[in-house]
């Protein structure tokens, strides 16, 4: 298989759905402890005040990757853990809890990329506004240098913000995500615009801190479109539904990348909410499309859009063909995607790509014999990786891949009900059982990329 020099193997978490430890050690409170106190907000009324407990067991954690050859971890840094408050005071063991994961990290040999922001907002800082409050640029950049300067010497690859579209769009305006709100367009366009500039700010802190070292990103959720055949029409309306909208929705790639990479609003995004914009806020686009250095992206599937359709919303089921399969998760699984997503945003935005997340939520189980046979997924990651490396042979400049995720976790809204990992974890006990899929990952890994074919 066809895979660069150097690609990173790797696999992702994010704090708030692993590290449990909700109430020691100084951490404040984050809008997700808020949401899930909340009845009827997750399944079964489950919280992630325990989840893997990677907090306490973040060694054993570290030695399973090693074990199955890892050379990269996606981690995130829970912001309340490390400033109770949001801003001001840091707490030491909170943010030193950090530094011993990272030299637990490159001892084994792993590369962290550590994503700043992946949906634990303070409480503290949502009560004063949020997203909401012009000081929120401010106070995002407060926070990164804290957690930079801190470990600036082992750690070069940087994350600012994971998946904007969902905590703006499902946390603030349709109630199904922490902080459970529901604004109207005025007010999202607001939030919109401060989560751009607050990646901006943030994206200067990491540059000031290590200059040329530095190594950032940021990881928007990626819409793909994918041609209904080969022709030029068909690609180009498979281009065109990934950035081009109706306005219907707010899900549009352009609107949350354009601004990043380009330093502009599109077209149809202004002739829609230019007025609703904040004063000042063409001059804000020189702080928000700061050089980057690879385009993150998370991408689980893609969809063949109809003639002329751009996107809405990108999760209909009904527009699903009939024979494609379904994860546990109802999500198509589209293996194209991973050819056709990487292909037309390394085209739009010119950037080696990095797949910051993709993997499947599986029925899984412990067998009889103590082991988790998991098919579906090795399945899944088999036709994924294939079609990244034939888009890396068609001339797609691709970095790396992280396999969501290494452990089962608390999944949101779902709760536990759901399993994305290729290590399965018994709640009860927290015992870690490498699911089949891990070993074949494995072998991928260890093969880069030529277990692929046998």
């Amino acid at each position: 298989m066809d895979f660069p020099k150097n690609f990173f193997w790797g696999t992702a978490t994010a704090a708030y759905q692993i590290e449990g430890a909700a109430n020691e050690d100084g951490r404040g409170l984050s809008v997700w402890d808020m949401f899930c106190r909340k009845g009827g907000n997750i399944w079964n009324n489950q919280s992630g005040e325990i989840a893997c407990d990677h907090y306490h067991k973040y060694k054993e954690d570290v030695a399973l990757m090693k074990e199955l050859g890892i050379k990269a971890y996606r981690m995130s840094v829970s912001w309340p853990r490390v400033i109770p408050a949001g801003t001001g005071r840091v707490n030491p063991p909170g943010l030193g809890f950090y530094d011993k994961l990272v030299d637990e990290l490159v001892k084994a040999g792993i590369e962290p990329f550590i994503t700043l922001f992946h949906w634990d907002y303070p409480y503290e800082l949502y009560c004063r506004g949020g997203w909401l409050n012009p000081s929120a640029p401010d106070w995002f950049a407060e926070y990164t240098v804290k957690v930079v300067e801190k470990l600036k010497d082992r750690v070069k690859n940087w994350i600012t913000i994971n998946e904007p579209q969902c905590f703006v769009i499902y946390g603030h305006r349709d109630n199904k995500a922490a902080p459970g709100d529901m604004l109207g367009k005025e007010e999202i366009i607001r939030i919109h615009h401060n989560v751009m500039l607050s990646h901006g700010r943030s994206a200067q802190a990491i540059r000031a801190c290590l200059g040329a070292k530095a190594s950032i990103g940021y990881a928007p959720v990626g819409v793909v479109g994918i041609p209904a055949g080969r022709s030029g029409e068909e690609i180009q309306a498979a281009r065109d539904f990934m950035f081009k909208s109706s306005g219907k929705d707010f899900w549009c790639n352009s609107w949350w990348m354009d601004p990043v990479y380009r330093g502009e609003y599109p077209e149809d995004y202004l002739a829609l909410y230019e007025k609703m914009l904040p004063a000042g806020w063409k001059k804000d686009l020189d702080t928000i499309c700061q050089p980057l250095d690879f385009f993150g992206v998370n991408i689980y599937n893609g969809r063949v859009p109809r003639p002329g359709e751009v996107i809405d919303n990108p999760v209909i089921p009904e527009n699903v063909p009939l024979n494609t399969p379904m994860t546990n998760f109802g999500w198509p699984v589209t293996p194209e995607a991973l050819y056709w997503g990487p292909k037309f945003f390394h085209e739009r935005y010119g950037l080696p790509v990095i797949v910051t997340e993709n993997g499947m939520a599986n029925v899984d189980w412990v067998s009889m014999d103590g082991k988790v046979q998991d098919p579906q997924r090795i399945d899944y990651i088999r036709r994924y990786l294939l079609e990244f490396s034939r888009a890396y042979r068609d001339g797609t400049d691709i970095k790396g891949y992280f396999l969501w995720s290494l452990l089962d976790n608390f999944e949101w809204g779902d709760g536990y009900k759901q399993r994305f990992g290729i290590t399965y974890v018994d709640y009860r006990t927290q015992k870690r059982i490498p699911k089949d899929s891990a070993l074949f990952y494995r072998d991928v890994i260890r093969t880069s990329g030529g277990a692929l074919s046998t």
